[in-house]
């Protein structure tokens, strides 16, 4: 069950850093990790393959220090879904959090 809550989150979390710059997912895994969340690259990749299938962010490849990255971006349709996610996170933070 906590399994599919931290997914949630991770998505979560992808959507946001890739709306304000591009992320690959190493990066990606270092800044969850400063979160407490420990993901390994089996599962950061899945999770970013299958947003980019879903058409919430968008890649590219560079070539960094002699190996292939591939960069991901939030498309318009992904910051529209981290909008919505916003207003259900504070519905839910206000519920949860506020009203303890």
């Amino acid at each position: 069950m906590m399994k599919n809550l931290y997914n949630g989150f991770i998505r979560i979390h992808v959507l946001y850093h890739a709306t304000e710059e591009q992320i690959c997912g190493i990066d990606i895994i270092r800044e969850l990790k400063r979160h407490g969340y420990t993901v390994s690259p089996g599962t950061i990749y899945p999770i970013l393959h299958k947003m980019n299938q879903d058409r919430l962010l968008t890649n590219h490849n560079e070539i960094v220090n002699g190996k292939r990255r591939i960069y991901y971006r939030a498309t318009p349709q992904g910051k529209n879904v981290l909008e919505q996610a916003r207003e259900k996170i504070k519905e839910l933070y206000d519920e949860v959090i506020l009203n303890e």
